[in-house]
């Protein structure tokens, strides 16, 4: 999975009556433009003092990419003699298009800055025949076999969050959820403009309306997502982690909500289940920030402030 040049963005389609094969051909241009050194300008540039490879897992039933960021020894040699650095599973945003080349700023600047091994995951992305539920078997599995194997990653398994954005966000949602269930003890989790509900209320909030037409997230790809997420029969509670039966006893969580984004309002309904329920939670908005500004940093002067929070609560979280 090599990184590309001189590409060019293609057009957004419409995704009311976009079909499979539009979709597939449209994503396979947005993710290599995404991965062009032309997207810099707004995904910003990778932290200089971290190392970046994609590297294959074999998880059951198929092997999945993952981008690896570690930081870089030292003049001393102390990082490079590390064996303990807490973990960092990310999951990156986007549903049916995306890739983890689009968040290299972020994940570099925790891989240096904490620091960390920060492993982003190359889910499978949502289409017909990969519904939500693959991709968040991607997110748990790779957490899982990075765990099973901390030595090898160089990792303190003690010391392990889950961090994502929008769809990615949901993913590590449920990645948190299943993690309690499993007697897996998560020191965080971070939720970055997070979609949580995929049933038929997720529509039903007063941010959906305020910002439908948004350039960042419109209702059209809401609409696309939901219905790619959740085929006809699926249960769609089963992967909407606010209709989760319990959310007690979960990692201490940030919720961070740009305030205009359509799915702001899940975020803000979410952070208040999780306080209801008992865990720690810390509700973060940013007035005027659009969705997905955390990955577009050219483009979007809060970004700095949010990856600068969410650096100080892992460092919190993740301190031995």
């Amino acid at each position: 999975m090599n990184e590309t040049t001189a590409v060019k963005r293609p057009p957004q389609p419409d995704f009311s009556a976009i079909t499979t094969e539009e979709l597939i051909a449209y994503r396979a241009a947005e993710n290599g433009w995404r991965a062009s050194s032309a997207a810099r300008a707004l995904l910003g540039e990778p932290d200089p003092s971290a190392a970046i490879e994609w590297q294959d897992v074999a998880l059951p039933g198929r092997v999945l990419p993952v981008r690896v960021y570690r930081p870089l020894p030292t003049g001393d040699g102390e990082t490079a003699a590390r064996s303990d650095l807490p973990l960092v599973i990310h999951v990156h945003g986007g549903g049916f298009v995306g890739t983890a080349v689009q968040c290299d700023w972020t994940n570099s600047r925790l891989a240096a800055r904490l620091p960390a091994l920060v492993v982003s995951v190359e889910h499978r992305l949502l289409a017909p025949g990969t519904p939500l539920s693959a991709a968040a078997e991607d997110g748990w599995d790779v957490l899982r076999h990075v765990l099973r194997y901390a030595a090898q990653w160089g990792i303190d398994p003690s010391r392990t969050a889950v961090f994502g954005e929008s769809c990615g966000a949901l993913i590590s949602a449920l990645t948190a959820i299943r993690a309690r269930a499993a007697g897996l003890d998560l020191t965080a989790q971070v939720l970055v403009n997070p979609v949580v509900d995929v049933t038929g209320t997720m529509f039903d909030y007063a941010s959906i309306a305020e910002h439908a037409d948004s350039s960042t997230l419109a209702l059209p790809q809401l609409q696309l997502l939901q219905r790619l997420a959740v085929p006809s029969g699926a249960n769609a509670g089963a992967v909407s982690p606010l209709y989760a039966d319990d959310l007690s006893g979960l990692a201490p969580a940030l919720v961070v909500v740009p305030t205009q984004d359509a799915v702001a309002d899940h975020g803000r309904r979410y952070a208040e289940r999780l306080r209801e329920a008992g865990t720690s939670v810390r509700l973060s908005e940013y007035p005027e920030a659009k969705h997905a500004f955390l990955t577009l940093p050219g483009v979007e002067p809060q970004a700095e402030a949010a990856q600068a929070e969410i650096l100080a609560f892992l460092r919190a979280s993740l301190a031995k």
